[in-house]
C-alpha cells in the first residue's frame, strides 16, 4: 500500500548535486560554471580553488558533493569523474529600496540563482596500440640517413 519508488532520471553511470538559492546573479555564476564543464573532477576543483570569484568557493562546493554522491551512492570510480553539465537558474529575487537625493528612492534587486551539477564516469577505454611505421614515414627516415652519408 505504499507509493512506488520512482524512477532514477540520471543514468547508471552519473550522480547530481544541486544547490539552491545561491545569493549571486545567475549571470555571473554561469561565468564560474562554464569554466568547469566538460573537464575531469580533479582539473575543476583545481580550477576553482584558485578562481578570484567569490561563488568559485561554493561551487567546489557543490562539486565535491557530486563527487561524494557518485562514490557513495552509486560506487562509481572518483578517478575517472567528469563534470558532464553544469547550468544555472533562476530563483527569487528580493526587491529592496535605496534611498536617493532629494527625497527619492531607487529599487535594488538582489538576485538567488540555483546551480546544477552532474558528473560522469567515463569508461576506461583501451589505449591504442602504437602505430608502425608507414612507408612515408620509413622513406623520410631512409632520405635523412643517405643524406647524413653523404
Amino acid at each position: 500500500m505504499s507509493k512506488k519508488a520512482t524512477q532514477r532520471v540520471l543514468a547508471a553511470n552519473e550522480a547530481k548535486a544541486v544547490i539552491n538559492r545561491l545569493r549571486i546573479s545567475p549571470r555571473k555564476l554561469n561565468l564560474v560554471a562554464g569554466l568547469i564543464r566538460g573537464m575531469t573532477v580533479s582539473n575543476a576543483l583545481t580550477q576553482l580553488s584558485f578562481s578570484s570569484k567569490r561563488i568559485a568557493n561554493d561551487v567546489k562546493k557543490a562539486l565535491q558533493s557530486a563527487v561524494a554522491n557518485a562514490e557513495n551512492n552509486h560506487n562509481l570510480n572518483v578517478d575517472s569523474l567528469y563534470v558532464k553539465e553544469a547550468y544555472v537558474g533562476k530563483n527569487i529575487v528580493m526587491k529592496r529600496m535605496h534611498t536617493r537625493g532629494r527625497g527619492k528612492s531607487a529599487r535594488v534587486f538582489k538576485p538567488f540563482a540555483n546551480l546544477t551539477l552532474i558528473v560522469h564516469e567515463r569508461a576506461e577505454e583501451a589505449k591504442p596500440a602504437k602505430k608502425s611505421e608507414t612507408g612515408k614515414e620509413s622513406g623520410q627516415k631512409a632520405r635523412c640517413a643517405s643524406q647524413e652519408g653523404v
